[in-house]
């Protein structure tokens, strides 16, 4: 049996889900705009996550895009009327991350194309990465005056070392898949990463639910009593930022496809 279901307030049309087999799939569909995530697009990718949890038949998740982006990360438009209208509208994608880091059941993630900023963030917090060839990482926080997000300054160091991780947020480099299976980032590169995504949810969903959910949180336990207060703090650092000039000098440089100059400051 197949369903798909919106969530009121929470519902986007960019935003689709599934459920199937004991699995709901959730789908950020916004090609033209390579996947970018709007406030709106949070509140459904929140409510997803949600009704998944709540739901009794649904014993695994998949996140996944489309089959050349996974998402090109926050849409700037949104930025931009957060910095001007403050903390207040960054309420729908905070709802996302507190809802990522503390599910219960598993999620298991399908990349393909670019996953930048949340895009890669995200995936610290799902339990099983697959990615296509085409898969590539970025996390260009300080390129556009911000702070890392979703726990990553806990999760990334403590996934893939404190130098990689380095490499990532300070320096805002792009890993392609190979190096991100070297680097322990995802799971297995596989040309039909939707495919292995959903095999693997498919015997997750066969399983105990209940030994999946305890084993979940016997090998999250150690992140998760921290991660918390990890994504508490940068918050108010995210939204410190926001604010700043330099980020309003990067963002619209962002927007006009120009390098940023941050040499005034």
């Amino acid at each position: 049996m197949l369903t798909s279901f919106g969530y009121g307030a929470d519902m986007s049309q960019h935003v689709l889900v599934t459920t199937a087999e004991r699995i709901t799939t959730i789908r950020i569909d916004r090609p033209e705009k390579r996947n970018a995530i709007t406030l709106e697009m949070y509140g459904a990718l929140r409510g997803a996550l949600a009704a998944a949890s709540a739901a009794r038949d649904v014993r695994a998740i998949v996140i996944a895009g489309s089959p050349t982006c996974f998402t090109a990360g926050n849409d700037l438009n949104d930025f931009v009327r957060a910095n001007q209208g403050g903390a207040g509208d960054l309420g729908a994608p905070f709802g996302f991350l507190h809802a990522l880091a503390t599910l219960e059941k598993p999620l298991i993630a399908a990349v393909h194309g670019v996953a930048i900023g949340i895009g890669t963030t995200l995936l610290l917090h799902c339990d099983l990465v697959f990615a296509g060839p085409s898969a590539r990482f970025k996390t260009p926080f300080v390129d556009l005056g911000l702070v890392p997000e979703a726990g990553s300054s806990l999760l990334l160091p403590a996934l893939i070392g404190e130098r990689r991780a380095a490499q990532m947020l300070l320096l805002g480099e792009t890993i392609d898949a190979p190096t991100g299976l070297a680097w322990g980032l995802v799971n297995e590169v596989d040309a039909d990463s939707d495919a292995r995504a959903r095999a693997a949810a498919i015997r997750i969903a066969a399983s105990s639910p209940s030994a999946v959910r305890a084993t979940k949180g016997l090998v999250r336990r150690p992140s998760r009593a921290h991660v918390l207060e990890a994504m508490r703090i940068e918050g108010e650092a995210f939204t410190e930022r926001l604010r700043s000039p330099e980020a309003m000098e990067a963002l619209q440089a962002a927007m006009m496809k120009r390098p940023a100059d941050f040499s005034k400051f």
